[in-house]
């Protein structure tokens, strides 16, 4: 789903930005319907300093009502509350005391639902930014939820930020190449299920760029354009 952004328009760069950034309202739709919309799109972070860190989503995995993997599965608690509040927001959760995991909240106000980004395509600047583990191969340095946290400096400081231009994290629209290429199939999407749950294991709820590098992990049998 592209937004109007026009690289040849006659645009100043601040408004060029904002028609790129996907506004809340764009999240107001079920986690299995923005989950692959958000495959191409770019996660932008900006630091204090106002340092940018991009990347490209190449993975995603939906959680939504009524899913038993979802963690607002049972009741609201003061960790998913941020799932319940309406579309367009942050949700980061800590895991095995030491990994955070970003989400997207989606949906109307009370359906908690939510999207997982677990992998990024980072760009050439932010990996020239961040430092890499001995031998790890740039493509791989946001490689699943855990590590694109660690590259892209999110932590649960960013829970309940609203996903907007001027607030520490925004995701923009898919460029019109990159669309382009999607509707041609030069790219192609694999939907497949989740990893590492002992609950809806079933549900054909993953998205993927088919052959990327920055895709977390390939073993699940795809379900859908393999």
């Amino acid at each position: 789903m592209l937004g109007n952004y026009n690289p040849t328009g006659d645009y100043s760069t601040q408004a060029v930005i904002m028609e790129r950034v996907i506004p809340t309202e764009w999240f107001d739709r079920s986690a299995v319907s923005v989950a692959p919309d958000l495959i191409g799109c770019t996660l932008v972070r900006q630091l204090p300093d106002g340092t940018q860190l991009r990347g490209m989503i190449v993975e995603t995995e939906a959680y939504q009502e009524g899913d038993p993997a979802c963690h607002a599965y049972r009741k609201q608690t003061k960790r998913n509350q941020i799932m319940f509040g309406g579309p367009g927001y942050v949700y980061v959760y800590l895991i095995y005391g030491m990994y955070h995991c970003v989400n997207v909240v989606t949906d109307r106000i009370g359906a908690p639902s939510a999207v997982l980004i677990r992998a990024l395509e980072l760009a050439p600047a932010t990996l020239s930014a961040i430092s890499l583990k001995p031998k790890e191969k740039p493509i791989r340095a946001a490689a699943g939820p855990g590590k694109l946290c660690l590259a892209m400096q999110i932590s649960l400081d960013l829970y309940g930020t609203k996903l907007e231009s001027g607030q520490a994290m925004w995701i923009e629209h898919r460029s019109i190449d990159w669309q382009a290429k999607l509707d041609i199939g030069t790219i192609e999407l694999t939907q497949t299920t989740r990893i590492g749950l002992t609950q809806g294991v079933d549900l054909p709820w993953r998205w993927y760029v088919k052959g990327c590098k920055a895709v977390s992990v390939f073993e699940k049998l795809p379900l859908v354009g393999s």
